[in-house]
């Protein structure tokens, strides 16, 4: 599949290995990196992540996103204040480095802000805004963020890279899925889309 609806901004993003970007037309997702005075952007996204539809980056030292996290929905990740709190003029502001450790869950709309550091495992409740450090195997959710549960040690965490251990299973899955999703279309079908659409396609 081609890069639909993804804007890459500046220099120095970098992505892992079988990473799921998932964007459309209403949703874009965004990565975008500053070089500016000493500010240099850097976004590094390991293996395994999935970014759902809407997801921002914005970076003017350096994002972290270690291997296996998930990006839920509209959530935004930002390692600055991009405006100095008192010359309002002045670009980019405060910045510090925003680190998720390994199998983090940012939930649906979620805010991370500069400086915060998220340990393994954790998840973050759909809406909240981290602003200060979350420890791991944790559940935080809030305004700002608060830890309200911890994950329970005695059980088994499966992360993404579980899905790409089988890459043969792997592809026999998508096959199945495309087999499905695109079971009902006919050429005749497509030409008739291409040269007489209806309504709502």
């Amino acid at each position: 599949m081609k890069p639909w609806n993804i804007s890459v901004h500046g220099s120095n993003v970098r992505i892992g290995e079988n990473v799921h970007v998932v964007a459309n037309r209403d949703r874009k997702v965004a990565f975008s990196t500053w070089t500016f005075e000493q500010h240099q952007g850097n976004i590094d996204i390991g293996d395994h992540c999935l970014v759902c539809p809407g997801v921002r980056i914005d970076s003017a030292s350096q994002v972290t996103i270690e291997d296996n996290c998930m990006l839920a929905a509209g959530c935004y990740l930002t390692d600055a204040d991009w405006h100095d709190i008192y010359d309002r003029t002045k670009a980019v502001g405060t910045s510090k480095p925003i680190h998720l450790e390994n199998n983090v869950w940012i939930g649906d709309s979620a805010i991370v802000c500069k400086g915060v550091r998220i340990g393994a495992n954790s998840v973050i409740g759909a809406g909240s805004v981290v602003a200060g450090d979350i420890p791991e195997n944790s559940i935080a959710a809030g305004n700002p963020a608060v830890v309200i549960k911890t994950l329970d040690p005695s059980r088994a965490l499966i992360k993404r890279e579980t899905i790409f251990a089988d890459h043969s299973a792997l592809a026999h899955q998508i096959d199945q899925i495309n087999r499905y999703a695109l079971g009902s279309n006919t050429t005749l079908g497509w030409l008739r889309n291409k040269f007489f659409p209806r309504r709502g396609e």
